[in-house]
This record gives C-alpha cells, sequence and structure tokens, in this order.
C-alpha cells in the first residue's frame, strides 16, 4: 500500500534487522524521544514487533511511573510547559499488516515529521515484506559479532536483492549503524569488517554508537537520570559520550 499524499508527507524509517538484541528497539526509542523533545519534530512510533511490543510496553511502564511518582509527574509537568504543550509522541501496538493503515490513521489526525516503525527481523511474511517496501529509510543496527554481521548483511542482502531491485518499493537508502561499540575508539576489527561491507556496496553511518550500560537506564524509583524513555529524552547528565545526539544529527541530514 502506497502512502497517501497529504498536507505533509513523513519520512518512514525503520531502525530493522533480523538478529534479535541489536538494539533497533532501544535505539528506535532514543532517537524517536531526542528528535521529539529535543529537536522539535513531530514523530510517531508504530511498534509492530508482534508479540512482545516493547515499545508498546515501554511507554505503559513510563506512563504508570509518572501517573504514581511526583518526582516524574514534575518532570512531565516541566517538560509540557516549556515545549509549550506538545504532547508525548503516538505510540501505536500494531502489527505488519495493519501498520500502514495505522500510520496513514495517524496521519490524518496530525502532520508528523517522522514515522519510526519498529518491525519484526524476518522476510518470510508477505506482509511484513510490504511495509518495509514502503519505508523510505532502513537503518541496520550492527555489532563486531560474526553472528550478528553475518545475520544482518544476509538480511541486507535480502532486502536489496527482493525488494529495491524490484523497483517497486519507497526505499530511498538503507545504512548500517555500528551499535555497541567497545572503547570509545573504533578497533582494527572494524576495520576488516568494514572492508567486507565495502565490497558489499551498503553505506555505513559514521556515527557510532557506544556499548554502555547507560542505555538500559528507564524510569524507576531510585529517580537516577533517565536515559530511555518514551516520555523524556536521554538526560543531559547522561548525554555526553553516548553519541546521540550526534546520531540525531546525522539523520536529521540524511532523512530531509
Amino acid at each position: 500500500m502506497k502512502k497517501e499524499v497529504s498536507k505533509k508527507e513523513p519520512k518512514y524509517v525503520a531502525f530493522s534487522t533480523q538478529k534479535g538484541g541489536a538494539g533497533k528497539t532501544t535505539l528506535t526509542v532514543l532517537i524517536a524521544s531526542y528528535l521529539h523533545y529535543v529537536k522539535g519534530k513531530n514523530v510517531a512510533v508504530i511498534d509492530c514487533d508482534f508479540p512482545q511490543h516493547s515499545i508498546f510496553e515501554m511507554r505503559e511502564r513510563d506512563f504508570k511511573m509518572v501517573d504514581e511518582d511526583e518526582f516524574y509527574k514534575g518532570m512531565a509537568y516541566e517538560q509540557i510547559t516549556r515545549l509549550e504543550g506538545k504532547k508525548f509522541y503516538p505510540i501505536v501496538e500494531s502489527n505488519p499488516q495493519e501498520a500502514l493503515n495505522d500510520a496513514d490513521e495517524l496521519c490524518e489526525k496530525e502532520d508528523f515529521d517522522y514515522i519510526f516503525f519498529d518491525l519484526p527481523g524476518t522476510l518470510n511474511n508477505k506482509d511484513l515484506i510490504i511495509a518495509l517496501a514502503n519505508m523510505d529509510y532502513i537503518i541496520a543496527p550492527i555489532a563486531a559479532d560474526h553472528v550478528v554481521m553475518e545475520s544482518t548483511l544476509n538480511y541486507m542482502i535480502a532486502v536489496r536483492d527482493n525488494i529495491i531491485n524490484t523497483g517497486k518499493s519507497n526505499i530511498k537508502a538503507m545504512y548500517l549503524l555500528w551499535n555497541m561499540v567497545d572503547g570509545r575508539e573504533k578497533s582494527d576489527l572494524y576495520e576488516v569488517y568494514e572492508g567486507v561491507i565495502k565490497e558489499l556496496e551498503f553505506a555505513t553511518l559514521k556515527t557510532f554508537i557506544p556499548n554502555s550500560l547507560r542505555f538500559r537506564r528507564e524510569q524507576s524509583e531510585s529517580r537516577r537520570p533517565l536515559f530511555r524513555s518514551t516520555l523524556f529524552p536521554v538526560d543531559k547528565s547522561l548525554i555526553k559520550g553516548s553519541n546521540i545526539e550526534e546520531l540525531s544529527d546525522e539523520l536529521l541530514e540524511i532523512l530531509k
């Protein structure tokens, strides 16, 4: 199903890979929240990752914590006031079959700059292939691990050969994103893998995401600075060295 022309045509973006644990869900939340709450963009998320629906479940937890904890309630009030009444971005619990219709329904009610899709990591489903074909951009997280690399590169090859090369998709570009990088600098091992990526003629984003425990930090009763949240952006005290700001800026250049 093709996107209908509306007042504003949002970009459809998917962090997508078939290897579980590569970080696509966490990256979707971090980038959506940063672009929406810090960069002033209007975003939405379609959570199609059945049956776990991790992003939708995270939103439920986030709302519950705000409702029950005066500290987070105060944070939410301060943010809404500072952003002049800007709402939390919508997260729709969906599936590959309904994903595009759900996005259309959102766009009928409001203008969006970007709609992020959290899709299951497989190509053995017709509805998922149709959904992928309607993305504008696909970003596949990778790590310097043989199993992750092989799985992700095979996935990228399948998308290129079976979807993009048919000439019947909306996909403008696919990018690989180094995630969970050990240390502040990439090692020689990454150069070896990047040689393979270059041979396959895939593009890699310049920004890489370091491996850090902070990426798991959500709202909790301990009230520590937040990193991963659907209601708030990364806390300023944690943003340095995470490369989330740099990745957001790079994506904004690409997704114009």
